[in-house]
């Protein structure tokens, strides 16, 4: 083929089939790490052509449509049939040919025909196998080492142009701390930051100024051990390839050891083995000066597939069992601080930000109604002077946001052992996409006027819509906004977007009757908006929340007071 796919990260020639390429799972959200197989579209055999939907995928946020993007050809055989869960991005989920007549070759296809191309004869390899090694051993003599592959920088990112390094052979990398590299992105130069990465830099791959790396391709090796860099003065990319096949054996595609596949998985250094804890440098040092016994950390790590870090040993308080869990916060691993449960085992769980935030966090709920009459014909006389179309939303986000100066406890987030109070208020306001929802960043919402607040959430929402969200213009934020009353929705509640402290639903408009006996009637139609407020029990009481609640509602039903 003349181009490469751009959903292909990795194509396989078995010296006994013919040319096809391996597609693997691609992140079908921000937050997306594994995915679940709904529904195939396509049967083997059937012709894909760019744009066709190949199958739904159930991600962290919803069932997503993986459309044939950069795809064509003919589907010659399912790896990850209907049903299939837990698959991790980048592995394997179908073959595509290029001719019909070739679909034939794959009838008896099987994961472990999908080998990649042979190193060169100078570079050095381990002794042949009839099979593959065990998961997150050494490849070869080399030590123990990690294999650092490019990772998805913004929502749309698919490859990107390497525009700067910051670190050289030998330098050590500090998780948090340490720059990684300037990354340019489809949108945007992102700073690729070390997030669960911790060791000394042992091989560099990549030159600045190389393009169009894609996704999940090798950049560099991470050592544990100082003086291990200098072995790794002649490993190349083909060594990092023949690492073996990736740790998590339940995807159906783990057997398949393509360079994708192979550069994923970590080589040695990421999940215990027998006896040993794997953990970095930083986090040994730490672990001696508090005096805990290594060997009281295993299972507990949160760096790659498994590898313990810094932040888990400051988390780590012997011998009191925990729960340490992780959040996944758009395209980002954050740790949050240890909870004690005396009750519970020793353990470890991965789930969605969403289902952790349902799981872990004591909300409750507060509804009220709002008299929307006020603000409906403020509204009218503002359109009626002002090129731009001023929406219910945006006063809503703007009441809010003035509601979020004057009770603070609600502009809070939640960080473990404290509470953080805002003294701004960055408003984030839910967006349904095709890839799931998303929460665009209003900054400084409180101090801006109406007519600002609406160009705003109109561009970001159309970057949202078309995937172009820069990731400072959707992560984070200090209170958030989901709105559903326009899809007709009366009432509903909202799941907490930690580490914010509350969430506002909004309900439908609807009119309702009255007694008003100054009109002749005696009754008069009135518009109502449901509102509920859902807050963190740790961060807001009942009482703040109502507080919250009443300065909100004085704000829409008298609206002339946001303006003084």
């Amino acid at each position: 083929w003349e181009t490469v796919p751009k959903r292909c990260l990795s194509v396989t020639m078995s010296r006994m089939l013919p040319e096809h390429e391996m597609i693997v799972l691609p992140a079908l959200s921000p937050t997306m790490e594994t995915g679940t197989i709904k529904q195939w579209e396509v049967n083997e055999g059937g012709a894909i052509e760019e744009g066709d939907v190949l199958c739904e995928v159930e991600t962290d946020k919803a069932v997503v449509a993986f459309e044939a993007v950069g795809i064509e050809g003919y589907l010659a055989k399912i790896i990850a049939p209907d049903g299939t869960k837990d698959i991790q991005v980048g592995h394997n989920v179908c073959i595509v040919v290029e001719n019909e007549e070739d679909v034939a070759a794959f009838k008896n296809w099987t994961p472990d025909q999908a080998v990649s191309t042979p190193p060169p004869a100078a570079a050095p390899s381990a002794p042949a196998s009839t099979q593959a090694p065990p998961a997150a051993q050494p490849a070869g003599n080399w030590p123990d080492h990690e294999v650092i592959a490019l990772p998805a920088l913004s929502p749309t990112m698919e490859s990107g142009t390497l525009s700067s390094w910051g670190i050289a052979v030998g330098d050590e990398i500090i998780e948090g701390e340490t720059a990684i590299a300037e990354i340019e992105t489809d949108k945007a130069v992102v700073t690729f930051e070390a997030t669960g990465i911790e060791g000394y830099v042992a091989k560099i791959f990549r030159a600045e100024g190389d393009k169009d790396i894609k996704l999940g391709e090798p950049l560099f090796i991470v050592v544990e051990e100082k003086e291990d860099v200098a072995k790794f003065a002649d490993f190349t990319i083909a060594d990092a390839s023949g690492a073996g096949a990736s740790p998590v054996a339940d995807a159906p595609a783990a057997a398949a050891a393509t360079p994708v596949a192979a550069a994923a998985a970590v080589t040695g250094a990421a999940v215990a083995s027998g006896d040993r804890v794997f953990i970095s440098p930083l986090a040994k040092k730490i672990a001696g000066e508090q005096g805990i016994n290594v060997d009281q950390l295993a299972g507990t790590g949160t760096g790659p597939k498994g590898r313990v870090v810094a932040a888990d040993v400051k988390n780590f308080i012997s011998p009191q069992p925990h729960l340490l869990l992780l959040l996944l916060r758009q395209s980002q691993r954050q740790v949050l601080p240890q909870l004690q449960l005396p009750q519970l085992e020793n353990t470890q769980r991965l789930m969605s930000p969403l289902t952790e935030s349902k799981n872990t966090i004591p909300h409750y709920y507060l509804t009220r109604a709002i008299n929307m009459d006020n603000v409906l014909q403020l509204r009218k006389e503002l359109n009626s002077i002002s090129d731009s179309k001023i929406s219910v939303n945006d006063f809503i986000i703007k009441a809010a946001s003035l509601a979020c100066l004057k009770v603070p406890e609600c502009n809070s987030a939640w960080m473990g052992d404290t509470i953080r109070q805002y003294n701004v208020v960055d408003m984030c306001v839910a967006v349904a996409t095709p890839t799931g929802l998303m929460t665009p960043i209003v900054v400084d919402a409180h101090a801006k006027g109406l007519s600002q607040i609406s160009s705003d959430v109109k561009s970001l929402a159309t970057k949202a819509k078309d995937g172009k969200l820069q990731p400072h213009e959707f992560m984070g934020g200090t209170f958030t906004i989901s709105n559903l009353g326009m899809m007709g929705i009366d009432h509903f509640t909202a799941i907490i977007n930690p580490p914010q402290a509350c969430i506002l639903a909004i309900g439908a408009s609807t009119q309702k009757v009255i007694l008003d006996d100054s009109t002749e009637k005696g009754f008069r139609a009135m518009t109502e908006m449901k509102v509920t407020l859902s807050s963190d029990h740790r961060v807001v009481d009942g009482a703040v929340g109502a507080q919250w609640l009443k300065a909100f509602a004085g704000f829409l039903e008298q609206p002339i007071t946001m303006h003084l």
